[in-house]
C-alpha cells in the first residue's frame, strides 16, 4: 500500500495539472453524491488516487476545493456559451443536452440548496459576478434584436435555466409526467424538439404592417 501511495505521489509531482484535474473530477462526484456537508475529503482523495496531504497542498481545505469545482464548471460553461449561436432555438436544446450529460453538476446545486440556510453560498461573490455577466449578455442580445426586450432579463434567465435543467433535476417528475426516464433518448429528442419550438416565445414580436 505504501509503495502504491509513493508511486501516486511521485506521479502527482511530475504532472500537477493532471493531478488537479483528477482531484476536481473526484470532488465533483463526491459533492454531487453527498453535498458539501456530507462529502469527505479522504474519499475524494481515494477517488483521485492520491493522499489527503496532496489534496490540501493544492486546494487548502474542503471549502477551497468546493470553490475550485464551482469555478471550473462556471468557466467551462462560459467558454461553451461564447461559441454558441445566439438563436434561442439552438441554445436551449444545447443546454438541455448539456444538463443530461452533466447530471452531477445539477445534483451538486440541489444539495447546496437543501443544505443551505437561504443566505450566502460558498464563493458567492465570484458566482454573482458570473451571473451578472450572463444578465449583461442577455441585455445585449435584447438590444441586438435577438431576444424580446419586453422580457425581464432576470426572469428570462430563470426561465431558461428551468426549461433546460428541470427534467434532470427532478427525474421522478419527468417520468411521472411523460412516462419516460430523462435518460431515455426518445424523451431527450422530444424535449429538445419542444425547446426549439418554444424558443419563439423569447424572440421579439414581428411587426405587422398597419393599413391607414
Amino acid at each position: 500500500m505504501m509503495a502504491k501511495d509513493a508511486g501516486s505521489n511521485a506521479t502527482s509531482r511530475r504532472d500537477p495539472q493532471r493531478t488537479r484535474e483528477r482531484i476536481l473530477s473526484a470532488a465533483l462526484a463526491e459533492f454531487a453524491a453527498k453535498g458539501f456537508a456530507g462529502a469527505r475529503v479522504d474519499l475524494i482523495a481515494r477517488r483521485a488516487s492520491i493522499n489527503k496531504r496532496m489534496l490540501y497542498h493544492y486546494f487548502g481545505d474542503k471549502e477551497g476545493l468546493f470553490k475550485a469545482v464551482l469555478r471550473r464548471k462556471i468557466s467551462e460553461r462560459r467558454a461553451w456559451a461564447e461559441n454558441l449561436s445566439s438563436n434561442p432555438a439552438e441554445r436551449l436544446p444545447f443546454w438541455f443536452k448539456t444538463a443530461c450529460n452533466d447530471a452531477d453538476w445539477i445534483r451538486l446545486l440541489e444539495w447546496e440548496a437543501l443544505q443551505g440556510d437561504g443566505q450566502k453560498v460558498i464563493d458567492e461573490k465570484e458566482r454573482r459576478t458570473a451571473m451578472t455577466g450572463w444578465l449583461k449578455r442577455l441585455r445585449q442580445r435584447q438590444t441586438r434584436g435577438e431576444l424580446s426586450p419586453e422580457l425581464n432579463p432576470c426572469h428570462l434567465a430563470l426561465a431558461m435555466q428551468s426549461l433546460t435543467m428541470f427534467p434532470v433535476a427532478f427525474p421522478q417528475l419527468t417520468r411521472l409526467i411523460t412516462g419516460k426516464p430523462v435518460s431515455d433518448p426518445k424523451f431527450q429528442r422530444a424535449h429538445a424538439d419542444f425547446l426549439k419550438k418554444f424558443a419563439v416565445a423569447f424572440r421579439p414580436k414581428k411587426k405587422t404592417n398597419q393599413i391607414a
